[in-house]
């Protein structure tokens, strides 16, 4: 299961998560990984495209608490219903979600944490921010490390020395 922010523009216009631009470098990834789009199950920390008007364009805006945990329900229930082996948390709004609330993706990232969620639960970059990166270097470092944390998640044995356990947990 990778679980995102939320839907983009495109995703919230089609009702299916991941097909814009950011799915588009995910079903990159996934394949350079060498995983099957088709066998994971992707959805998002909160279901609706939160936006602000820019002229005529519809402008990303971040989700905020109440946002999040009205719809953690939902979330919950895919949880429990597929009860997946492994979660990736794309981005810190997932990761904040699932996790505890001031969790940091960039001092985790690619690191298995403890969870009653799943066997694995790893914090990973939200593709979206793969693509605003700085320049083309930074990208090609990003998307390689994606690539890799996604590997880990799924080809790697699972070894109780890789986990950090959250505050919440401890």
């Amino acid at each position: 299961m990778f679980v995102g922010e939320q839907p983009g523009y495109q995703e919230d216009l089609e009702g299916k998560p991941f097909i814009g631009p950011a799915g588009q470098l995910l079903d990159a990834a996934l394949q350079e990984a060498g995983i099957d789009r088709e066998k994971i199950y992707l959805t998002n920390a909160v279901k609706h495209f939160k936006w602000e008007l820019r002229g005529k364009r519809r402008i990303h805006k971040k989700p905020n608490a109440a946002e999040v945990a009205a719809r953690r329900p939902w979330l919950n229930a895919a949880i429990a219903t597929l009860r997946p082996k492994v979660i990736v948390c794309l981005g810190a709004t997932a990761a904040q979600t699932l996790l505890v609330r001031d969790f940091r993706v960039t001092q985790h990232r690619g690191e298995f944490v403890a969870s009653r969620l799943a066997e694995l639960v790893m914090p990973t970059l939200h593709p979206s921010s793969i693509l605003r990166a700085p320049d083309d270097k930074i990208r090609h470092e990003e998307m390689k490390a994606f690539i890799d944390d996604s590997k880990k998640a799924f080809r790697e044995p699972l070894n109780k020395h890789w986990f950090k356990r959250t505050d919440e947990e401890q």
